[in-house]
């Protein structure tokens, strides 16, 4: 969600348990707009980063050293006379503001104890980090602020400090009967917009307890009934007594492994999760996971294209091939003419350009086109060679659009991996297995060597062969019952988790008919309860191309009954021998394992 007052509020619950009492040993400034406090507590050593970055202004804990300039700048020098060892006394956040002040105990120039506070206001282009007296006085601030920037608010230095009202807005915290939905000036609201007039609720959390509530959010405040109004101040009730208590429980959402939202409070907004880092540690782990995915789709963009250019001239060359194919239908009706004619050549007349003749197969008549100028068995030998023309054509193309038909599956499978990929490791398998194939030329895979250009047929220099290594190890999850699930994350992966990762007693999973990722069980020769083989078949269901959709077929067997594909790519296989359910794709039931 949006670094909004819930989250505000985490924070700085979060702040006030780890760095009270604690000193500020080390100030830094890496970039004009942040600050690092690095302090010292009882329980240890925190480095805090306060940014006022109008894109992305955050607060929380980090490991991350930054880089700071030779020269420090202006606001930190003064930071570092009137803060540096200064004793933090508490983190507060006024009401649910995206506000945190922390309080501190310094010793002034003249030897007496003096409180100051540095605030950070969250508020998007208009955040700031501001040094105030115990009188409310600023004494500077990383941005200052005229009156020639802002007729609402100056933040210059002696000018006296306050947040800015929020007209029309009340803070969530001051309702104590929990009648959220009762004021006056709601009745004509949509429920959305009431939830997030309050101070600190963003769109995206009122979007989210209207879901959990199981309510339209479009709906007209003064239209609920009884049982709805309930239904959405319960949920909203619960999110504000937790905020109140302290009960937080930060999260991270994951769809289709992607980072998708973060939150304080859990409220199941997506099934995959990461919990247990703290709020600061899942701002963390949000932001850069969600840094690492836009960098993993941005350096994939070539590999994309060379995917999406074949897969555009090998189907232009499928069109191509079927098309000649049904121009060879004909073909035994050519033969069947050519038998007709040779078996009844003694009833046409010379120089006819047409006969009737009965077909011995259906008893009915048939009219047969001739040439005039030639004999009836020249004529039948005509149409023979028609027939033989048309099927060695036909024999030829099939095999051809096997081969083309393959090479879609192959290049729909790279596209899988693509989307699963989640590291450069990954990427530079698949860029292997590209080059392999001959789709991308002049590159160097990961053996090192230079291989043909593509010839259109999914087939180059190393066409089949299987990696030496793997550059990447291929995910590891853990079910409820301890058993351990491995999928693979492209056709590399695949191939090795299958043939050399599981023994002949591991069970295997696979979308039915679908690109997507090998699952497997293993199994350590036990049978493996019902739960496990309907947890692995929805992870096989949520890695393959249908895992947007709400039901798909999953084929499983033992491991044994795979064989590789023969001269196939490297990760297809076939069977003969197994079962399948339909299941819902989810990651439900399952934890990442720690390897």
């Amino acid at each position: 969600m949006a670094y909004d007052g819930i989250t505000v509020a985490a924070v700085t619950d979060e702040l006030n348990k780890k760095l009270s009492g604690g000193r500020v040993y080390r100030i830094a400034q890496p970039e004009s707009d942040a600050i690092v406090l690095t302090v010292r507590a009882q329980n240890g050593q925190y480095r805090l980063l306060l940014s006022a970055d109008a894109s992305l202004p955050l607060v929380y804990l980090t490991d991350e050293n930054r880089k700071n300039p030779l020269n420090a700048p202006g606001f930190c020098m003064l930071l570092r006379k009137y803060i540096q060892n200064a004793k933090i006394l508490s983190v507060t956040q006024p009401g649910l503001e995206r506000v945190i002040r922390i309080e501190m105990e310094h010793m002034d120039e003249m030897g007496d104890m003096r409180k100051l506070f540095l605030i950070t206001e969250i508020m998007g282009k208009h955040s700031n980090i501001i040094l105030t007296d115990d009188k409310d006085e600023i004494i500077d601030s990383i941005k200052r602020i005229s009156n020639l920037v802002s007729s609402v608010r100056e933040v210059l230095p002696g000018r006296k400090y306050f947040i800015p009202e929020t007209r029309g807005r009340i803070d969530p915290l001051s309702i104590k009967d929990g009648r959220y939905l009762d004021l006056p000036e709601m009745a004509n609201m949509s429920v959305h917009r009431a939830l997030a007039t309050y101070i600190g609720i963003s769109n995206t959390a009122a979007s989210e307890f209207i879901r959990v509530a199981g309510v339209d959010g479009d709906r007209i405040v003064s239209e609920l009934d009884v049982n709805e109004r309930e239904s959405v101040e319960k949920v909203f009730s619960s999110v504000i007594e937790k905020i109140r208590i302290g009960g937080f429980s930060p999260v991270v959402y994951y769809h289709d492994g992607v980072p998708a939202e973060y939150a304080a409070i859990d409220t199941g907004m997506y099934p995959e999760k990461k919990t247990g880092y703290g709020m600061s540690g899942t701002l963390e782990l949000f932001y850069r996971e969600k840094e690492l995915h836009v960098r993993i789709r941005q350096r994939s963009a070539e590999l994309r294209r060379a995917v999406q250019n074949a897969t555009e001239r090998v189907s232009k060359k499928l069109g191509l091939q079927e098309k000649q194919c049904r121009d060879t239908e004909k073909r035994e009706k050519n033969r069947l003419y050519g038998e007709l004619i040779r078996a009844y050549a003694w009833q046409i007349e010379e120089g006819a350009d047409k006969c009737v003749l009965q077909d011995y197969n259906t008893g009915e008549d048939v009219c047969i086109s001739l040439d005039p100028t030639l004999s009836p068995q020249d004529n039948a030998n005509k149409y023979f060679d028609k027939y033989k023309k048309q099927k060695r054509t036909y024999e030829a193309l099939s095999v051809y659009i096997k081969q083309s038909m393959k090479a879609l599956e192959h290049l729909e499978s790279i596209q899988v991996a693509l989307d699963m990929a989640q590291n450069e490791d990954d990427l530079k398998e698949i860029r292997q297995e590209l080059y392999d194939a001959g789709y991308i030329s002049g590159e160097k895979g990961m053996s090192g060597k230079k291989g043909k250009g593509s010839n259109g047929k999914g087939k180059g220099k190393n066409a089949g062969t299987k990696a030496k290594g793997l550059c990447s190890a291929p995910l590891h999850y853990v079910t409820e019952d301890g058993y351990h699930i491995y999928v693979g994350k492209n056709n590399h992966q695949n191939e090795y988790i299958t043939f050399e990762l599981a023994n002949g007693g591991d069970m295997w999973f696979h979308a039915k008919k679908i690109p997507g990722s090998h699952v497997i069980v293993k199994t350590d020769s036990a049978e493996l309860p019902d739960s496990v083989y309907e947890t692995a078949a929805a992870v096989a269901a949520y890695y393959s191309k249908a895992g947007g959709q709400g039901k798909v077929d999953v084929d499983y067997t033992v491991r044994k009954n795979l064989k590789k594909t023969p001269g196939g790519a490297p990760g297809f296989v076939i069977y003969h021998t197994n079962y399948s359910m339909t299941v819902k794709p989810s990651l439900e039931g399952v934890k990442p394992a720690e390897d």
